[in-house]
């Protein structure tokens, strides 16, 4: 099991997030946040939707998950009770590719980005002009 690099992370959000005028923001551990109505910081924006909507906690809406095996690259993407806060995980960082563990492994991955809060990359694909 090995952590996914930040590099292959935005390239697998920027395949999977194709549509032209969706904004998204990631976070270290592979949570995007996309943001249908971007505003003026997207990465303040989207860290306050990752602050309230990514801590997991369990027994609550916000423990529950959702695995989606994608079509457009390896790997898996976990949802949670957010719609627009979504979590990849890598096929190289899970020995059971069972839908249970990956996502297990997403929510914990989705708690850390939205306690740590890491912005690493910012996609801003609003009208310029």
């Amino acid at each position: 099991m090995t952590a996914v690099t930040i590099e292959t992370l935005i390239d697998v959000w920027q395949r999977l997030l194709a549509d032209p005028h969706k904004s998204w923001v990631l976070f270290e551990h592979g949570t995007c946040v996309v943001l249908p109505t971007p505003d003026e910081e997207l990465a303040e924006q989207a860290t306050d939707i990752l602050k309230k909507f990514g801590p997991v906690h369990v027994g609550s809406s916000a423990g529950d998950f959702g695995v989606i095996d994608l079509k457009d690259a390896e790997g898996w993407v976990v949802t949670g009770h957010h719609n627009d806060v979504l979590t990849y995980v890598g096929p190289e960082e899970v020995q059971d590719p069972s839908e249970i563990a990956v996502g297990m492994l997403g929510r914990a991955k989705r708690h850390r980005d939205g306690t740590e809060l890491h912005v690493v990359h910012v996609e801003d694909k609003r009208p310029t002009g």
